[in-house]
């Protein structure tokens, strides 16, 4: 599903009331709900909005289970750290429960290690039996100029397994690995983690995006170059929220 709005703000007010309705369903369904946030800067405003008081009251926040789509190698109260923005700008903020929040710990030795273990907590909090892929009720992606989305990057060993299809890879739930690019470790969910969510959100805004917008919905299939288009969803929906900046160029053809 393609939604377009006018401003980032409408964008980041769409995404706030989707939230709302995703996680009371499942609430209301299961008792619970599991969520996979997204790091950089485009979530921060939606963050911001959750925790004000019109959207705070709204939500059962104790009963949400929250972990993170990817994470950089980086101590965790590094200002480049997602978790550490995540918790300035939402969970401080909020009557979530500490128990139930599921960081990337970077405090391991390599970021080997990290992504090992935070499989280890994925199997063991979604309780998944072996081989078994997690479902998530709500993934959420951002998207960079590059079309990279979590921590999986575009000339990449890892984007090229799972670009050839490479069903050994299924089993691996989280992955790190050294980005040449940025200089830096990188750990992220892999796609089997990510496609068999129930919702899969990507949300988007700015011009700088608009190629990579279209690269990714509109251009032929080519992973390798436009790693978001190894995201799908297999298992329920897949949304994708933009301003019209970051829709432009496909408002265009």
């Amino acid at each position: 599903m393609l939604h377009i709005y006018k401003t980032t703000d409408e964008t980041i007010k769409g995404l706030a009331d989707h939230f709302v309705q995703i996680v009371n369903t499942a609430i209301k369904e299961k008792g619970r709900c599991a969520v996979v946030l997204s790091g950089g800067k485009s979530p921060k405003k939606l963050y911001e909005l959750l925790a004000s008081p019109k959207y705070n009251r709204q939500i059962d926040w104790d009963k949400i289970y929250f972990f993170f789509g990817d994470e950089r190698y980086v101590p965790m109260d590094s200002i480049e750290n997602n978790y550490h923005m995540t918790e300035e700008y939402l969970f401080s903020k909020v009557p979530v429960n500490p128990k139930r929040i599921f960081p990337i710990d970077t405090h391991h030795l390599t970021a080997r290690h990290a992504a090992e273990a935070y499989q280890n907590t994925l199997c063991a909090v979604l309780q998944l039996k072996p081989h078994e892929l997690p479902v998530f009720d709500l993934v959420y992606l951002g998207l960079g100029q590059d079309a990279h989305t979590a921590s999986l990057f575009p000339g990449t060993s890892l984007v090229h397994a799972y670009a050839q299809d490479d069903l050994t890879q299924n089993n691996t739930l989280v992955a790190a690995y050294y980005v040449e690019k940025l200089k830096m470790d990188r750990i992220s969910l892999t796609p089997p983690a990510i496609n068999h969510s129930k919702n899969i959100h990507f949300m988007i805004s700015g011009e700088d995006k608009a190629r990579a917008v279209y690269a990714v919905l509109k251009e032929k299939y080519q992973p390798d170059l436009y790693p978001a288009q190894l995201i799908k969803n297999l298992n329920g929906k897949m949304y994708w929220s933009l301003d019209k900046a970051a829709a432009s160029n496909i408002l265009k053809s």
